[in-house]
């Protein structure tokens, strides 16, 4: 509780293809003087492009040190395999408000930071809010927010503007497809599942009240306390309802970038999404306006996003180059590379040097909710994983049977519980 306390702290201060390259094109590694090479195992795909020219700008003004940036599918799954194999890339980007992190940073896998010079230009508090047992461990650089991207052309042709509650939320919906288009772009898949993570948290958290109530309900409840007829649950799975069959063809099937692509083109009008994905579906070049909701709540003035660090980077404890992994750690903390991630991605950063007046005014809407309380930090900063709950959405989303919902809940909740 005293970590999650931090968290609210921090934001008032403010989840495919695989990539394994060295960007510089030198391979060799050595850790007595002479060329060296550090992994740095980035999360990101959709910034996988200008995270490459950030290394290649960082590798120009230090040739005496390659960075081979790998960028796999799933890359969370791989980063535990590979940590719990004391496999540990040299740079880590890791989300410090998962429980992962915590684990790793308290068994000594990471290099501890505090009073380093690598956070000189963080906004005060940024990397204390993610500290362990009182040590730093992580360099925050930016931000995530989960809202609701949608054409704002589209709406506007409609007569439509942004839903102010969930039942507006439905009526625009319902419009959308009496004009025979299609409401929402979606991937029902096991591989993109983590999409749609912040859409059923946040249905949970604006039908509770807030992060510690959805917590009250679904983790520090007693065993199978999910049913599926309490009126708590049903109206969660009413607002989940909203993308049942109101979705692109063969959602089932597709891909992240089918997603992706299916808004960008104008294929379906709302795509619930983090404020990451805009780089993606503006290198799609959509021939519309496009904009950003926070998911309503039920009654006006409840919306809510939810979000967390983002980019935030780690050096392993058991590097064999440190001075040259502390180095380019520093480099992304710096204006240079930060502006030019910044620049594409929008994501609100922790770096004080950046400039950010003017920009992005798509997201704006719910950006500006980061710092407020109208963002609640990720539910799962709490629970021991995620990832089988974003499975557990995409089913339901799939098949509607709310009875097995309810059971994989509390399956999936049970094993946290004492």
């Amino acid at each position: 509780m005293k970590r999650m306390k931090k968290l609210v702290l921090l934001t008032a201060a403010l989840t495919l293809g695989g990539v394994l390259t060295a960007c510089g094109g030198k391979t060799n590694d050595s850790a007595d003087g002479g060329q060296k090479e550090i992994e740095f195992f980035f999360q990101k795909q959709e910034m996988v492009p200008t995270m490459k020219e950030i290394i290649k700008d960082f590798e120009k003004e230090n040739p005496d040190i390659t960075v081979k940036l790998t960028n796999v599918p799933d890359g969370l799954t791989v980063l535990k395999t590979r940590m719990a194999s004391n496999d540990v890339p040299d740079i880590v980007h890791a989300y410090p408000a998962l429980p992962e992190f915590v684990e790793w940073s308290q068994n000594d896998m990471f290099e501890e930071l505090t009073g380093s010079d690598v956070l000189a230009d963080l906004k005060d508090g940024a990397a204390e809010a993610y500290a362990v047992d009182d040590k730093i461990y992580s360099v925050p650089l930016t931000n995530n927010a989960y809202g609701f991207f949608y054409n704002k052309t589209a709406f506007e042709e409609l007569g439509i503007e942004e839903p102010k509650t969930w039942a507006e939320f439905e009526k625009i919906v319902e419009t959308i497809k009496k004009d025979g288009q299609t409401p929402f772009s979606a991937a029902l898949t096991t591989d993109a599942a983590g999409f749609l993570n912040g859409f059923h948290q946040l249905a949970w958290a604006t039908i509770t009240g807030g992060h510690e109530q959805a917590n009250d309900y679904l983790l520090r409840s007693s065993k199978d306390a999910i049913k599926a007829d309490d009126p708590t649950f049903e109206k969660v799975a009413g607002e989940l309802d909203i993308m049942r069959d109101n979705t692109q063809k063969n959602a089932n099937g597709a891909t992240y970038d089918d997603a992706v692509a299916a808004f960008a083109s104008g294929d379906a009008l709302i795509f619930p999404n983090g404020i990451w994905a805009l780089p993606a579906i503006q290198s799609q070049d959509p021939e519309f306006e496009v904009g950003m909701f926070a998911h309503p709540g039920v009654n006006e003035g409840e919306e809510l996003t939810a979000g967390a660090a983002d980019l935030a980077v780690s050096i392993s404890k058991t590097t064999k180059n440190k001075e040259a992994a502390e180095k380019f750690v520093s480099y992304l903390a710096s204006k240079e590379a930060m502006q030019k991630y910044y620049d594409v991605d929008g994501s609100p950063t922790f770096v004080t040097t950046v400039d950010t007046d003017g920009k992005f005014p798509e997201i704006k809407e719910v950006s500006d909710l980061v710092g407020t309380d109208k963002q609640i930090i990720w539910l799962h900063n709490e629970w021991d994983s995620e990832a089988d709950f974003w499975y557990v959405t995409v089913d339901y989303i799939n098949n509607g049977d709310r009875d097995q919902l309810a059971k994989n809940l509390n399956t999936f909740f049970n094993a946290m519980k004492k």
